[in-house]
């Protein structure tokens, strides 16, 4: 039999992440090619595990970026195609079609990408969502306004960390808004704000079964934190929680129904306050930002960014099967500095497993045996943040690279 080539998998990103994943394709014996904005060229790769690195400008309209993959496909054969970031899921849909490579097309990946896609279809198949309307006919949203109570949100479809969004609290408030808008209203939604708690499952998928699933529960909700400042903090639920199996029941429901195949997930959800029922809040497909593969990879051994390079190098040539984990319970807390390179080195406590470094802010993995002894760390550390470190800036209307 004629030798297998080695699978050319393409990674694009606006964003300097999935190193794991470069590194993870490369040891499977693929060739592995980058294509990134040009700002980070320089970036911390691993450039030992790189067959190519090609650049983009900030921005590149799709025609543009359809020229540049195609003209790299002329001198490289290019089996599969990645996008690290959730800001290039869309456009990289867009290149599989284009080129028939294998994996999530366009009209799957909205359901990963566009919350009112993934509300609609939630909606439908009889999950729990907040109330929604599109930014569309008048009627409608004079409507929804008039039956649905305030505040709401207004919302980008396609963002992320609360990039973009507005607190709305009278009719009066929407519609000047809506002019600064102008003809880019449409890709926005109108969702009631229902006060509560958030969680987050974050979940590997092989061919439509969820095969691992670890849910963790937020301190402040992140919009809280992105549009008011304050210490983001996730930690894990131990299964003994009462809302643990409900929020695995419903990831798994919200995966099928929305047709997921394969890869990772990141999906939140709130279990309001005034009646106590869990809502599908939004979903991505890939592996979620704020460390918080970090935090899964400390309390079980899994990293995602690692089992996403399996399943996509295996797609369709082997069966993929998860390692081995284990059971503990591990967290993050991260702020934003007023110190460019804060120092954290006065916390200091057993259970301290890594110090963040990042520009501006200041962050922390833990990592405990008892989700207790998590809980009142997190709490001490959180108290210590507000006033060792904390700064805060408005949040940006799209997002920095």
């Amino acid at each position: 039999m004629p030798e297998q080539k080695p699978l050319t998998i393409l990674c694009v990103t606006s964003y300097e992440k999935g190193q794991e994943f470069i590194r993870t394709s490369k040891a499977m014996g693929c060739r592995v090619l980058l294509l990134t904005v040009e700002k980070l060229k320089d970036g911390d790769w691993p450039r030992e595990c790189l067959d190519g690195i090609f650049t983009m400008p900030e921005d590149l309209p799709l025609q543009g970026l359809i020229y540049s993959v195609s003209y790299i496909g002329r001198s490289q054969r290019i089996d599969r195609i990645v996008a690290l970031d959730e800001f290039d899921m869309e456009n990289v849909s867009a290149l599989r079609e284009h080129l028939r490579i294998p994996g999530m097309g366009l009209t799957t990946v909205r359901y990963f990408r566009d919350k009112l896609s993934m509300r609609a279809r939630a909606k439908e198949a009889g999950i729990a969502v907040p109330e929604f309307v599109p930014v569309l006919n008048y009627d409608d949203l004079r409507e929804y306004m008039a039956r649905v109570p305030p505040p709401w949100l207004l919302k980008p479809r396609s963002q992320a960390s609360g990039i973009g969004m507005k607190k709305i609290h009278s009719p009066d408030e929407l519609w000047p808004w809506l002019d600064q808008l102008g003809d880019q209203q449409s890709f926005y939604l109108l969702e009631h704000f229902v006060p509560g708690t958030v969680y987050h499952v974050d979940s590997i998928a092989s061919e439509r079964e969820v095969v691992f699933a670890e849910a963790h529960k937020y301190g402040t909700p992140p919009l809280t934190t992105s549009h008011q400042g304050g210490v983001f903090t996730t930690s894990t639920l131990p299964p003994d929680a009462p809302e643990y199996t409900e929020l695995l029941v419903l990831n798994q429901k919200v995966l099928g129904e929305l047709g997921f195949v394969r890869g990772v997930t990141h999906a939140e959800f709130l279990k309001a306050d005034s009646d106590g029922k869990f809502y599908f809040i939004e979903v991505a497909a890939r592996v979620g930002g704020a460390f918080i593969s970090d935090v899964i990879e400390a309390a079980t051994g899994i990293n995602l960014w690692r089992e996403w390079a399996r399943l996509e190098v295996g797609a369709g040539r082997e069966s993929y099967q998860l390692p081995p984990h284990r059971r503990e319970y591990a967290a993050v807390i991260l702020s934003l500095a007023k110190q460019e390179h804060p120092d954290t080195s006065a916390y200091n406590d057993p259970e301290l497993l890594q110090h963040i470094s990042k520009y501006h802010h200041a962050g922390l993995i833990l990592k405990a045996a008892s989700s207790a002894r998590l809980q009142e760390l997190i709490i001490s550390y959180a108290e210590r943040f507000q006033q060792d470190f904390l700064a805060t800036q408005p949040v940006p209307d799209k997002p920095t690279f």
